[in-house]
């Protein structure tokens, strides 16, 4: 499934109470934990993240501690496991975690209870791992643990990250890239210490913010290819001027790459709901279809985004074909929203 697909699911398993244990498989860096931490919020829940492959049996079964009066040990559970409220119980790195600490993950997972602690009523287990076609150095899971879980596998997926992207100010020059080369989102290459992924390309937005080299986090291949799609930023049109209404004069270009960066940048520096009415009256004239297309559903996320698709839902009432796209993006985002 998509990451999108993923936060739907996860979103309807808390909306209906569905205390499933629950399985997240997906290659490294795709935004597994970013998803489940944007649920937590979503729901106003608490959120506790488990690195298992960095905990020890006796850190989550807890220390045994003599009662004189009994005469036996209690075990005293660890402080970092949740005791009141509200929350998912997140045990990332799963199947990085040895079988003897996977055996006692299994006892929190399956009997939702480890030692002498019991997890709250109201709390979700969830887990999540990489596969082992991933090349992470992963251990089998054992049968009786894999059989209680939901198993949801993601993949990544450019439409997803490009909606999270926008949402979270991303540079226009790394996503217009990226929605030229799609494939280089997430490809993974066991050779090299840094590769591209949508966790690395959010990291590269910063670096490339403050004027940083990216290729030490999306490698040296991938940073070379944009650096050439870069060239093409000086000889776009005037980005301005059809954002202010007065690009009658300017043709659409021709090149494939000019025409993805053009329209990346019309989406991004509209400045206002005005001037994103401006673009979209100036693609409607000069582009082809499904460049209209591309940019009219950048247009929404972007509103989305900034809470702006009210606002939006008045302004494209002056263009039966702006109206007829916004009204099928909302059917979209109803369906979704199930």
């Amino acid at each position: 499934m998509t990451p999108d697909a993923l936060a739907a699911f996860l979103h309807k398993l808390v909306q209906h109470r569905l205390m499933f244990s629950t399985m997240i498989w997906g290659a490294p860096g795709i935004g597994k934990s970013s998803i489940v931490a944007q649920t937590a919020q979503a729901h106003n829940m608490e959120m506790i993240d488990l690195r298992l492959s960095q905990l020890a049996p006796t850190d989550l079964r807890g220390l045994p501690v003599a009662d004189r009066e009994s005469m036996v040990s209690r075990w005293y559970p660890p402080e970092f496991l949740p005791r009141k409220g509200r929350g998912i119980l997140f045990l990332d790195e799963l199947n990085l975690a040895p079988p003897a600490m996977q055996g006692m993950a299994q006892q929190l997972i399956l009997d939702r209870r480890v030692g002498s602690y019991t997890v709250p009523e109201q709390w979700f287990v969830w887990a999540a791992g990489n596969r082992k076609e991933d090349r992470a150095a992963v251990f089998d899971m054992p049968a009786p643990l894999a059989n209680r879980f939901i198993h949801l596998t993601v993949e990544p997926d450019f439409e997803s990250f490009k909606t999270y992207a926008l949402g979270h100010q991303i540079h226009e020059h790394l996503l217009a890239f990226l929605s030229f080369r799609p494939a280089l989102l997430h490809k993974l290459d066991p050779q090299q210490p840094a590769w591209p992924s949508p966790r690395s390309w959010m990291i590269a937005n910063r670096l490339y913010k403050v004027g940083l080299d990216i290729s030490h986090v999306v490698g040296a291949g991938t940073a070379a290819e944009f650096a050439a799609f870069l060239k093409l930023y000086h000889q776009l049109p005037n980005v301005e001027e059809i954002l202010q209404g007065n690009g009658k004069r300017i043709k659409f270009p021709q090149e494939p790459s000019q025409r993805y960066a053009l329209t990346m940048a019309l989406t991004m520096r509209a400045t206002s709901l005005q001037e994103g009415y401006q673009a979209f009256e100036w693609m409607s004239s000069n582009a082809g279809q499904e460049w209209i297309q591309l940019f009219a559903t950048d247009l929404f996320r972007l509103a989305q985004a900034r809470n702006d698709l009210g606002r939006l839902a008045t302004l494209v009432q002056r263009n039966q074909r702006l109206q007829q796209m916004f009204t099928e993006y909302m059917a979209m985002l109803e369906e979704q929203d199930g």
